[in-house]
């Protein structure tokens, strides 16, 4: 009889029940422990859409959610998976091993984000060389890792004698590949990491659905089931037989689609040029020096502390600090600086290079601009936004060169720019925005946006 009270049941809106165990051997560490422990609560404050949810309403979910989302998918993905695995590398350890590896690294994979999730990695973690990924290696393998090691099992397969998990190797899964790292990892995990940094993955495949379902935007975004069932391991990679490309192809669809109206959303993009401002001016107040030095510091430094705290800066004793915190209390009351006078949107194909545009750096953008202006509104406050969304990865990249098609005529796996379908995908979305402090110059701000992208760029969508 199977031990029902060696596992747990909680319920997710996107996935339905979602198992993890509780209950082990004498000396056995649960997937409950790891859940419970403080570096994955904390992340109960740090929500998953960094700054959407001010527009969004409904779109409260966290970081928490979304990691054991991918606990449950990186299950799913192993069920389909673990035998071609296997096939493909021969010393596979057992599906045991694989499961609790994959699954651990699901639930661990944001364990070093920090308030804003991406957000504080562009302002404030990159200022100390280092990402979330790098943080998160180091929670898991000097933190977490001693427990790690004690985990046995999971709710489907258990580790086989003598097998014991390796924290590196969890650490590694999370960390997306770069041209020579990891040289000694063994084939059967560099092919596992394209379910993390690849082109589909247990963690985008669980933000689309819980993105858009929480946003509002859609509650059946994408077919997960068909994606799973037609993907498999070749000792080249991660492969979709060609009868999955179409569900392949609307996945990134979607995906893209919600960088448009959620991520990219033009009063997300307002608050995320207000949020910069703030933290280039707030950075030696929010954190003291490097986040890795201190991470039992970084472990308290949520996105609630952090709210919480700047609240009660206008109140302090510092001038700088008190000015500080009336404008952290203007966006806190969403009171915004910013407002879009006009957009346009910029697609990148094969054929066209992306690096070699104006479109890669804002400040030329303004430059241009201002050129194009009256000379009455030279000086004009004004920022430009340019957001952009890969569409299509290069699948040559270290990367994100994880990702084969199944040609079946053939017997063989072929690089997926071979199918037609796929190839059509434009590489590079950018949407370039100027956002002034009102609209009362708009038409000049679009004429001048005109005069700098050319007569041929999409139309406006400014209105939209």
């Amino acid at each position: 009889m199977r031990d029902f009270l060696a596992e747990n049941l909680c319920h997710d809106a996107v996935h339905g029940y979602i198992p993890f165990t509780s209950r082990g051997a004498a000396g056995e560490a649960t997937e409950r422990q790891i859940i419970d422990h403080p570096w994955v609560q904390r992340l109960r404050q740090i929500h998953q859409l960094q700054t959407a949810w001010w527009v969004f309403p409904t779109a409260e979910h966290t970081r928490f959610q979304h990691v054991v989302g991918v606990m449950h998918l990186a299950s799913r993905a192993v069920a389909r998976l673990y035998d071609s695995l296997k096939e493909s590398c021969p010393d596979t350890p057992s599906r045991g091993y694989v499961e609790s590896l994959m699954r651990l690294a699901g639930l661990l994979h944001d364990v070093g984000h920090g308030p804003f999730g991406h957000f504080l990695d562009e302002h404030l973690l990159r200022h100390h060389g280092l990402t979330h990924e790098t943080l998160g290696s180091a929670i898991i393998t000097q933190e977490l890792g001693p427990l790690l090691s004690r985990v046995r099992r999971n709710p489907n397969s258990q580790l086989e004698s003598g097998e014991e998990l390796d924290p590196r190797q969890i650490a590694i899964l999370i960390t997306r590949p770069r041209a020579g790292d990891a040289p000694d990892a063994p084939l059967w995990l560099r092919l596992l990491r394209s379910l993390f940094s690849g082109i589909y993955t247990v963690d985008n495949m669980d933000f689309v659905l819980r993105d858009a379902y929480m946003s509002g935007y859609n509650d059946r975004a994408f077919d997960l089931e068909r994606l799973l069932h037609y993907s498999f391991f070749t000792p080249q990679g991660l492969t979709i037989h060609s009868r999955g490309v179409a569900a392949l192809v609307r996945f990134m669809g979607v995906r893209a689609e919600l960088f448009r109206a959620v991520y990219f959303h033009r009063t997300v993009r307002a608050i995320d040029l207000t949020l910069a401002d703030l933290f280039a001016d707030s950075r030696e107040y929010l954190f003291p020096g490097n986040p890795l030095e201190q991470l039992d510091l970084y472990r308290q430094f949520t996105e609630f502390a952090l709210l919480v705290d700047v609240s009660r800066w206008n109140s302090a004793d510092d001038p700088r600090k008190r000015e500080l915190g009336i404008r952290w209390q203007g966006l806190l009351e969403r009171q915004i600086p910013w407002v879009m006078a006009c957009e346009r949107n910029l697609v990148f194909g094969a054929e066209t290079i992306e690096r070699s545009s104006i479109f890669a750096r804002p400040d030329y953008v303004e430059t241009e601009l201002r050129a194009q202006l009256p000379a009455a509104l030279k000086n004009l406050p004004l920022r430009i936004d340019l957001a952009r969304h890969i569409h299509r990865p290069d699948t040559r990249g270290p990367s994100t060169g994880q990702n084969f098609l199944w040609d079946p005529g053939r017997g063989e796996p072929r690089p997926l720019t071979d199918d037609q379908l796929f190839r059509q995908l434009p590489l590079a979305h950018r949407i370039c925005r100027v956002y002034a402090h009102d609209q009362a110059h708009a038409a000049e701000l679009s004429a001048a946006l005109d005069a700098v992208v050319g007569s041929s760029a999409t139309d406006d969508l400014t209105n939209m």
